[in-house]
């Protein structure tokens, strides 16, 4: 692949679920050299009837290989309109395009092997139906190779970080979508000197129980925590989960923090207030990210930013929770910086896919855990 201009879109649906996120980027060079430039963005809403396939065949409970085998189908044909749509939104000819970066929508995650079952992972959203549907090469299942190689097959982005956010100052970049996961970048680090790990829940536990207590996706900006008051008692048996504590390399999901979670925190603490739950579960966020800062990243950097990043840059109660929980730290979002906070992870699953394109590892050990770095994803060929 030569070092000429290049057009890829970037697909990401996070464990949220709240859209899929489709970023028109242009690229040029890879590695450090990368310049990519974001032409367009749009943010797909989920269906409620796909939520609810998505959900029931992420729960141990309620899935089935037939439910899943026809989602995997369902959902490529999903992405392939939201890369059709990117393209159309930004008045971009289709057969212009070069490459499509396809995260897939994780259904579980097994990051440590137990007596029953394999470290493994799996996303769903079907390569070959969106390379047949945009007539466009297809990068996917970008976790794996790093799962053979012994990581943790998460988190992915942090490579993408390093080359587009690297300065002369000591950067955290924070990201919180569903779960909540951190990338440290050292002032004119080397690859090498980044690491990376799932801080633990990001707006996965905040929003279902929103939608349980308020008939609502989401807390917008923040509202309803707002009206309530922290339960100390609550926060206290929360932040005693083992994972909150566990040394990285590290990955959670909502194996541990979905709706299961939620049934077991609503039955024990019915009597309290929906708005004293949402504060306290947005404070769980908030004090999981500080308390893994303090514990695995305070004892080795000093940390001028925190750039927020994802849907929870949006919620003012938990910005100013962390604000109040990190005084040392200037807490900023991507747009502080001239970024966006929203295409931010789209795009850098175009910028791995250009990376695979090339044929360059892209894996972060320090973040993941493998034992050498790899070339990530699959390449799936139409022929034009």
């Amino acid at each position: 692949m030569n070092q000429s201009k290049k057009y890829a879109v970037g697909l990401m649906s996070g464990t949220s679920l709240d859209g899929i996120d489709a970023a028109l980027v242009s690229i040029e060079g890879c590695g450090i050299d990368t310049k990519v430039q974001l032409i367009e963005f749009i943010n797909e809403e989920i269906p409620q009837k796909l939520k609810e396939k998505i959900y029931c065949c992420c729960s141990t409970s309620k899935s089935n290989v037939e439910k899943i085998c026809s989602l995997n189908f369902e959902l490529g044909y999903v992405f392939s309109n939201a890369v059709k749509n990117v393209c159309n939104k930004a008045n971009f000819d289709l057969n212009k395009l070069d490459f499509i970066g396809s995260h897939g929508q994780t259904i579980y995650h097994i990051p440590r092997r137990n007596k029953n079952f394999f470290r493994s992972t799996l996303q769903i959203g079907e390569p070959s139906v969106v390379a047949f549907e945009t007539n466009t090469t297809v990068v996917s299942n970008f976790r794996t190779m790093d799962m053979a190689a012994g990581g943790e097959g998460a988190p992915l982005v942090p490579y993408t970080e390093y080359i587009l956010y690297r300065c002369k100052k000591n950067r955290a970049l924070q990201n919180i979508g569903g779960i909540g996961n951190v990338t440290v970048i050292p002032a004119m680090c080397n690859l090498d000197d980044i690491y990376a790990f799932d801080t633990g829940p990001g707006n996965m536990i905040i929003d279902e129980v929103t939608k349980r207590l308020k008939g609502c996706p989401y807390d917008m900006n923040g509202a309803f925590a707002a009206l309530g008051k922290v339960d100390e008692n609550i926060l206290k048996e929360l932040m005693n989960i083992d994972y909150i504590k566990m040394e990285p390399p590290k990955t959670t999901g909502r194996e541990l923090f979905g709706s299961q979670f939620v049934d077991k925190l609503l039955n024990k603490f019915n009597r309290i207030s929906s708005e004293d739950i949402i504060a306290t579960v947005t404070m769980f966020t908030a004090k999981s990210i500080s308390e893994n800062y303090r514990r695995f990243i305070f004892t080795k950097n000093k940390i001028d930013e925190v750039i927020i990043g994802g849907g929870g840059s949006y919620n003012k109660t938990l910005i100013g929770m962390l604000e109040k929980l990190m005084p040392e730290c200037r807490i900023l979002t991507g747009e502080d910086i001239g970024m966006s906070s929203d295409a931010k992870e789209a795009v850098a699953f175009a910028v791995l896919a250009n990376e695979t394109m090339n044929g360059n590892c892209s894996n972060v050990m320090r973040a993941t855990g493998a034992k050498k770095r790899v070339i990530l994803g699959n390449i799936t060929t139409v022929k034009r």
